[in-house]
């Protein structure tokens, strides 16, 4: 059961309190069974990052070099890293990640392999995630979609 604070004081005293200047703030509500691999919420100060979805390609080449799952979620992942990087972001700096994916079975026998490959990837930071099963990608070829928003942390001065 959630209880809403009842005056906006009570709402800035609760977002003061989970903020951390250092970088983006896992929020697990009270009571809530501790997620796997995803964090509920995430609170974050600083400038936004949105990348675009990116798909197991080469970015370079537009040409996909694995029709694997894995070697696909790879590829995205690696390219949603590059993008962050090129925005000065880094994958710590993650507060949003939306997966499209295009077989529930796929994804479900791969979980595992999929974890590592993430660990591997992006570390063990867990943002706010998403998973959604669609019917198909605009890329015929991909099996993946990942979007990004990460929030480049404000420092004090």
């Amino acid at each position: 059961m959630s209880i809403a604070p009842r005056d906006e004081s009570d709402v800035t005293e609760m977002i003061e309190s989970q903020i951390s200047h250092e970088g983006p703030t896992i929020v697990q509500p009270e009571g809530w069974a501790d997620p796997e691999g995803y964090s509920n919420g995430v609170i974050a100060t600083g400038r936004i990052v949105t990348i675009a979805g990116q798909v197991g390609w080469n970015p370079a080449t537009c040409v996909f070099e694995s029709a694997d799952f894995i070697g696909q979620i790879r590829q995205a992942l690696h390219n949603v890293v590059d993008a962050l990087l090129a925005a000065g972001a880094r994958p710590s700096d993650l507060v949003r990640l939306t997966w499209y994916i295009v077989e529930r079975g796929e994804y479900i026998a791969a979980k595992k392999h999929i974890g590592a490959a993430y660990r591997e990837i992006i570390g063990n930071h867990y943002p706010a995630m998403s998973l959604v099963i669609v019917s198909g990608l605009l890329e015929l070829q991909a099996r993946v979609e990942i979007e990004a928003t990460a929030v480049i942390p404000e420092h004090a001065s």
